[in-house]
């Protein structure tokens, strides 16, 4: 048993609202060095296959994490790559260098994955190769079991009664060569993920709840890739303020031209040009260059041949036909907005207001956020178009056509019944 499992068995969990038990707490302990020092960098195929056959010979979960550079360069692809495993100890691999992780996925591929937030890594682990078959999330399972701060550090200090330091998590991870103090934030990420991971897997079991995170951790760990994003321009922050057709064409074709520009020269699109200045470009429609120079976010850094070039992708939405603007909003495949519900359908309005007061009791009962109980988007659709018979076996296949697990099914179908029956005044 590490120090920190010790700590876990010696100290209550404490999983509402962050309140300590009523015996006097010692103080948490600032955790400084991993265990055996910072781990050297593995940045050749000689080290890398080194890491591999040790991580091979492991025993028990995986701790993995990834750093990305997001706000410096273009994507979300991983800067850094930590493990740590019983028997191997602790890993930082620059997949930089090593671009190509498919061996080490495979080593490690049967063995449980520990990460935090893993729908936030998984995406840049794939893309050089890492796939877990089965993994453990515990940012997942904290607010399962009701923890109020789920963040790593609040979760490792509260669980296990040390404390991270985290003054490295917004750094740009590209950076090479990475300074130690990086390098010691980013091993001691995943310094105590499988003790952190065994105290939750407790406080779960003793909830009731351990096979509802299971089925949680087994759809991430089965979920495809996300298809991209269809017209992302349109997430411009902002673009509320954008309601003409037109000005939404200079949207278009300016964030087109950022996005080009970023990818070329691997960088954030925001260090391009901002959000805030594309919508005032498309708020004003500039005539000119110099008309465009004096609205905000186009001042005295943005150079001539840069203004001009945003200068033309304004004149290419200025000079579209009518037929090729974009249309005011994505096309709606699911439900309208629920504000608009009352006057669409007041009968759909009555049933989703019960809904909805319904998982929020329920889900105050057992203790997590009403989202983990069931997504807010599978009630929305439920309540505007129920089954034509509204009983517990229609509504539950319904539930389970919109992807919710069973121990979400066999939550929620109970009162959604009850709701669906509900009546407008």
């Amino acid at each position: 048993m590490t120090d920190a499992q010790e700590t876990a068995a010696d100290s209550p969990l404490r999983t509402t609202g962050g309140a300590p038990p009523d015996d006097v707490e010692k103080a948490p302990t600032p955790l400084l060095e991993p265990r055996e020092g910072i781990p050297p960098v593995t940045a050749d195929e000689e080290s890398l296959a080194a890491v591999t056959a040790a991580f091979a010979a492991g025993t028990g979960p995986v701790a993995v994490d990834a750093e990305r550079a997001s706000g410096y360069r273009y994507g979300q692809r991983a800067y850094l790559v930590q493990l740590r495993r019983e028997g191997a100890g602790s890993a930082l691999i620059d997949p930089v260098a090593c671009p190509d992780l498919s061996g080490l996925g495979a080593a490690i591929g049967d063995a449980e994955w520990v990460l935090h937030a893993a729908t936030q890594d998984l995406p840049c682990l794939r893309d050089i190769g890492m796939v877990p078959s089965r993994l453990f999330d515990t940012e997942l399972a904290g607010r399962l079991a009701g923890f109020p701060r789920v963040g790593l550090g609040a979760m490792v200090e509260g669980v296990l009664g040390y404390v991270l330091e985290k003054g490295h998590s917004a750094v740009d991870w590209s950076t090479r060569p990475l300074p130690e103090p990086w390098l010691r934030y980013a091993a001691l990420d995943v310094e105590l993920l499988v003790d952190l991971r065994d105290a939750l897997e407790k406080e779960l079991d003793r909830q009731g709840k351990l096979d509802w995170a299971h089925q949680e951790f087994a759809a991430i760990a089965a979920a495809p890739p996300a298809p991209p994003r269809k017209d992302p321009w349109r997430r411009t922050s902002g673009m509320h303020k954008v309601r003409r057709r037109r000005q939404m064409a200079v949207v278009r074709e300016l964030w087109q031209a950022r996005d080009r520009i970023a990818q070329r020269r691997d960088i954030s699109p925001g260090k391009v040009l901002g959000d805030a200045a594309i919508v005032e470009a498309a708020l004003a429609l500039p005539a000119d260059s110099q008309a465009l120079g004096a609205l905000p976010g186009f001042g005295s850094r943005v150079g001539r041949r840069q203004l001009d070039q945003w200068q033309s992708a304004v004149d290419r939405a200025k000079a579209l036909p009518e037929s090729a603007l974009p249309q005011p909003g994505q096309q709606v495949t699911g439900p309208p907005p629920p504000r608009a519900w009352a006057d669409k359908d007041p009968e759909a309005a009555a049933r989703l207001s019960a809904a909805r007061a319904g998982v929020s009791a329920l889900a105050e009962r057992l203790n997590m956020p009403q989202e983990n109980l069931i997504t807010p988007d599978t009630v929305r659709r439920v309540c505007w178009e129920p089954p034509a018979d509204a009983d517990e076996e229609s509504v539950a296949a319904a539930l389970a056509s919109h992807g919710a697990r069973a121990w979400q099914i066999e939550q929620v179908t109970p009162l959604l019944v009850s709701a669906l029956a509900a009546k407008s005044d």
